[in-house]
This record gives C-alpha cells, sequence and structure tokens, in this order.
C-alpha cells in the first residue's frame, strides 16, 4: 500500500468554521481520509468493480462521477475488459491533477479521459454500459440529486448499470442516533480526536446531507431504473446497484 499522507484537517481548533471543501489541503490527505472515515472502503471498492466488471460492455463507456484522486478507478482497471474506455468526472480541479497522477503511477492501462464539471448541471454521459457514484450524490444539493440521476439514466445504454454508494439516514431516528455513535467511535478508533470529529461535523453540517435508504431508492425507480438492490450495508453506509431495462 502506498504510503498515505496523514489526516490532520481538523486536529487544530479552528477558530471560525467553514464549510468543507475538496481543495489542495484535503486533496493532500483525501486518501487517508477515506481509509479513515468510511468503514470497509477497500472491500467497497472491491466490491465496486467487480460489479461493474461483470456489467461493463465492450464498445461502450464507464463513467466515474466524482471521482476523486482516482481509487475507483484504478479498481476497474485490474477487473473490467482492457478494451473499455473510463472516463471519470470531478468538480476539483485539485483532484483531477492527483488522480492523473495516480493513474499514471499505476501503469493505467487503458485508455481514459478526466473531465471537470460540476454534477449539479447538465451532464455529458453517452454510450454508458456503467455509471459508478461512489459517496457523491450525497455532496449534491437535494433539490439537484434527481436531475443528476436522470442524466445518468438517459446516458445509460438499455441494461445499463448505475452503482451508488452514500452515507445514509437510518429509517428511524431513534436507530439513527445509535449508528452515528457507533460511527464516531469508529473515527476514535481510526485515530481521530473528538475535536477532529466534531470540527469535520460541523464543516460537513451544509454539504453533505444524507438520505434515507428507501428515499435513494424510491429517487432511483422514480427517474425509471426497473431494479434496485442493495450490496452493501453498515449502519448509516450503504451500496445500491440499479439496472435500466
Amino acid at each position: 500500500m502506498e504510503n498515505l499522507e496523514r489526516d490532520n484537517v481538523f486536529r487544530e481548533e479552528i477558530s471560525e468554521a467553514s464549510d468543507f471543501k475538496f481543495g489542495s489541503k484535503v486533496v493532500k490527505v483525501f486518501d487517508d481520509m477515506v481509509n479513515r472515515s468510511v468503514p470497509h472502503y477497500g472491500e467497497i471498492q472491491r466490491m465496486v468493480a467487480e460489479l461493474a466488471a461483470d456489467h461493463a460492455k465492450i464498445g461502450t463507456l464507464v463513467y466515474d462521477l466524482g471521482c476523486s484522486t482516482g481509487t475507483t478507478l484504478i479498481g476497474l482497471n485490474t477487473l473490467v475488459p482492457e478494451d473499455i474506455s473510463f472516463v471519470g468526472i470531478d468538480e476539483s480541479d485539485e483532484m483531477l491533477v492527483k488522480c492523473d497522477a495516480k493513474l499514471r503511477e499505476s501503469e493505467f492501462s487503458r485508455p481514459y479521459e478526466l473531465r471537470a464539471a460540476d454534477l449539479h448541471g447538465d451532464l455529458n454521459i453517452e454510450n454508458a454500459s456503467v455509471v459508478i457514484l461512489c459517496l457523491t450524490l450525497q455532496f449534491l444539493r437535494p433539490i439537484y440529486r434527481k436531475r443528476c440521476l436522470e442524466n445518468i439514466y438517459k446516458g445509460l445504454n438499455p441494461g445499463g448499470t448505475l452503482i451508488l454508494v452514500e452515507k445514509i439516514l437510518a429509517e428511524d431516528s431513534m436507530f439513527n442516533r445509535d449508528f452515528i455513535k457507533y460511527y464516531y467511535d469508529y473515527k476514535r478508533r481510526n485515530n481521530y480526536s473528538d475535536l477532529e470529529i466534531s470540527q469535520k461535523r460541523e464543516a460537513l453540517e451544509n454539504v453533505l446531507i444524507p438520505y434515507k435508504l428507501s428515499e435513494n431508492i424510491f429517487m432511483l425507480e422514480d427517474v425509471g431504473f426497473a431494479h434496485c438492490e442493495t450490496f452493501f450495508k453498515w449502519y448509516n453506509f450503504a451500496g445500491i446497484i440499479a439496472h435500466k431495462k
């Protein structure tokens, strides 16, 4: 495993809180941040890659929306047939620079394109057999999420697949409180202090707005996906695979 730069973004007390941003400070430590902040992150990536490999079709494209530093694309590269091209899209230019460097370092073996785009706007997706949203949709403002999914649905070929991984709310508020407690315990086990946890929570409050699992599935079905299945669940994290007829 590569040596990851340690995530200390919220280690020192911040006098004036601001919203979380995927700027250069976060980009430098992003891989360590997600590995320590997302339960079973490595296993989620492996599951996403094998699901994508089974649904990717020769002569089509595989899209990773919110590709960040390219971890998902690198995982896909080992399993998806080599003559299928990849497209990575991210809003952060800094993320795309880091992503391109990581792909080159990993001796990426296929054609790929990296695009800067705001997922709140119109997406140019075409000839897609697989589209991946791994911990991405949750950062879109709620009013734009359905439109994003509609754009994905239109860009998927018949028989195409969407793979969605999200932080979620529990269906019942009583369990939600418990799940959040267990999640913060998980972060403590990964050596985040209570100060780091609380400051990051405050920074994300208006930026990461999770839905219930049922709300995500309803939204997918509402835009036209015929089959939705939960393939991963850990307290307040879930993975969903959705199929277009």
